[in-house]
């Protein structure tokens, strides 16, 4: 079984949205259910299928988050070296295709949030990352293109 590295805070995370979909939006949804079945015939009943298909997608919600909660494995991000691009580093780079500095956080694939500054280890420009030391050139080939960038700094 392959572990699935976390933050302690996105591990937490994690587990406040299996709570809150297990006590507040599964009682939420049986309710619903309950509601719409007491308005009589529910072969015709939009609000009772669509409620049915809310229920489908928590129950799949919850399982999947039963299995990489009981995958997971907490990384330090104190843990590792400092001068390199590792799991939980944060990477400031310099892409010269556009003059732009871009900040990176290295963490797990369930955390990822390129728009605030996370990306996954696993990501393309994540694993051309990982081991470098600042001063280095990377190459990642994205979607987009192959997008090249210096390391700046590893914090």
């Amino acid at each position: 079984m392959d572990k699935i590295p976390f933050t302690k805070e996105g591990l937490e995370k994690l587990k406040q949205e299996l709570k809150h979909l297990q006590k507040v939006e599964r009682p939420k949804n049986i309710r619903a259910i309950e509601e719409a079945r007491s308005h009589g015939d529910i072969s015709e009943n939009a609000e009772f299928h669509a409620a049915k298909e809310k229920q489908s997608y928590l129950t799949a919600r919850i399982d999947e988050l039963k299995s990489v909660i009981a995958k997971s494995e907490i990384i330090d991000v104190d843990d590792g070296p400092a001068d390199r691009a590792v799991f939980g580093r944060t990477v400031l780079l310099y892409n010269p295709q556009t003059d732009e500095e871009v900040s990176y956080q290295l963490i797990g694939p369930y955390e990822s949030d390129p728009e605030n500054g996370k990306i996954s280890v696993k990501s393309p420009l994540g694993q051309a990352l990982l081991g470098k030391e600042e001063g280095d050139e990377v190459k990642a080939k994205t979607p987009g293109g192959i997008n090249e960038y210096e390391i700046l700094e590893i914090r």
